[in-house]
């Protein structure tokens, strides 16, 4: 009797732990982002990225007008590859393009910029991250479309062309 109980007991479990792994590829877990956030900026202390000076993030975006905060870094390769459209998109005079220099090495970032151009009205510093975690970033690159201090739009990952023409829409 034990012989025919003890390979039906073993059946039994591998029966039950495959429909509990089954049912959980059923459940879709996947989290997509909210785009469209909506929400205030995060009010943050940090340092001007050229002269150490101490900024506070309230004094600086001022209502009324739209900002593009984008977070970058020099050793990040599609922040390079975007770099060139935030280099178009600093000519329009509508848009204020504001940097956040995430976990970089300042000489580093610099020669970044100095190679590339500088498409920034201001850079904050963010040497340990947690200002791009106020912002409820990911990872660089990421950029926020900001007006009346709200953030209106997050675009995740560098900005292509379409991005650059949703945000021109955005801000006629």
């Amino acid at each position: 009797m034990k012989k025919k109980l003890l390979p039906f007991l073993v059946i039994l479990i591998f029966g039950i732990i495959f429909i509990i792994f089954y049912k959980g590829l059923e459940d879709t877990n996947i989290y997509t982002p909210n785009l469209n956030v909506k929400k205030n900026i995060p009010i943050f202390n940090s340092k001007d990225f050229y002269s150490d000076i101490s900024l506070k993030s309230e004094d600086f975006f001022e209502p009324d007008k739209i900002y593009l905060l984008n977070i970058w870094s020099s050793w990040c390769v599609p922040c390079r590859q975007e770099h060139p459209l935030l280099m178009m998109l600093a000519q329009n005079d509508k848009i204020n393009i504001i940097g956040l220099n995430y976990k970089d090495n300042k000489k580093n970032a610099v020669n970044f910029l100095q190679e590339l151009g500088n498409p920034y009205k201001k850079i904050f510093i963010d040497l340990d991250g947690t200002k791009a975690i106020e912002w409820g970033a990911y990872g660089v690159p990421e950029s926020f479309l900001i007006y009346n201090n709200k953030i209106i739009k997050k675009y995740i990952g560098p900005l292509n062309q379409n991005l650059i023409n949703e945000m021109k829409q955005l801000i006629k």
